[in-house]
């Protein structure tokens, strides 16, 4: 791809005022244990506070007002292991727009009654997600309305850069959790093209690490199969658009262990007072694990990307 293909600072503070009204200006907090475990001045990004508990209301609301008349008649459809699929179906009923979204049979529970709470008709499959959600698409005449893979989406998500370089202008690392790859593009975007020697990294379960092996092979990989209790970071594949913006913007990549998501989990929880998903806690275990070199005057900002956790598989977890 072109970097004229590539989602511009102009797209993204065009969608943060169009989606000012809908979605919440999330807080940062400083955690002085983190930073002593790192070395290094450490402010968390709190998107676990956004609207539907993630950061996915931004990419929705951001490509839902930008539909046609048409489009929105026809109503909505995606696919998601479960923060998509909330966000869809809430952005989608405040638009007043019918949303259809595939989910996995495996789908967290507690995920999918507040998809179907939320007003969206959820459909769950044990088989392809995205092959399944396109011929439902064709059946029925639906807008697909993509997780992860289109720059609308990627615009919407870059508002959490914008915010981070207004409230810690003093970054100097930002580190984000990759699923498919839309947080993390939109981040890496708006922080490169503004603060061009801030360091973006990435974190990717071991188990999910599409965009890893994307980037090692240099081009969109679909894994046979996925294990992570991160199910938020379990996307099976790595979009195009999405890989495009990882190999012109991020700087180092860090494959993570469920057992150390874990820990992080903990941390959060016991240090921070946060509650995190397993996604949401994936970004601080570069930190604990102390493979991220820093230096001592360095300010780094994880983003705690979602915190609709399920209590019995914390339960379990923990």
């Amino acid at each position: 791809m072109t970097p004229s293909s590539l989602v511009s600072v102009d797209a993204m503070r065009d969608a943060q005022s169009a989606i000012a009204p809908h979605v919440l200006l999330t807080p940062v907090m400083g955690s002085t244990y983190l930073g002593a475990r790192a070395g290094s001045r450490v402010v968390l990004k709190l998107e676990l506070f956004q609207k539907t508990g993630s950061f996915k209301a931004r990419g929705v609301i951001n490509t839902l007002r930008q539909l046609s008349r048409e489009e929105r008649g026809r109503g909505v459809i995606s696919l998601s292991s479960g923060n998509h699929a909330q966000a869809l179906a809430w952005g989608a009923a405040r638009f007043g727009i019918a949303a259809t979204i595939l989910m996995p049979e495996t789908a967290v529970p507690s995920k999918v009654t507040a998809t179907r709470e939320y007003g969206g008709e959820v459909i769950q499959t044990s088989g392809d997600l995205l092959a399944t959600a396109l011929q439902l698409q064709h059946e029925r005449g639906l807008t697909l309305v993509h997780p992860f893979d289109d720059a609308r989406v990627i615009a919407g998500q870059g508002t959490v850069g914008l915010e981070i370089l207004a409230q810690v202008p003093e970054a100097s690392v930002v580190i984000v959790a990759c699923g498919g790859g839309g947080l993390i593009s939109g981040v890496a975007a708006a922080i490169k093209q503004l603060r061009p020697e801030v360091r973006v990294i990435g974190v990717e379960p071991a188990g999910a690490d599409a965009m890893t092996r994307s980037l090692a092979a240099g081009s969109p990989q679909r894994l046979a199969s996925v294990n992570t209790i991160a199910d938020g970071l379990a996307a099976p594949f790595a979009g195009a658009l999405n890989l495009a913006h990882c190999q012109a913007y991020v700087d180092d990549w860090f494959v993570v262990s469920d057992e150390e998501i874990v820990t992080a989990m903990r941390v959060l929880m016991e240090r921070c007072k946060l509650l995190p998903e397993a996604a949401g806690a994936a970004a601080i275990v570069p930190l604990l694990t102390g493979r991220l070199s820093l230096p001592s005057n360095a300010t780094v900002v994880p983003i705690i990307c979602g915190g609709n956790v399920d209590l019995e598989r914390l339960k379990a977890l923990l």
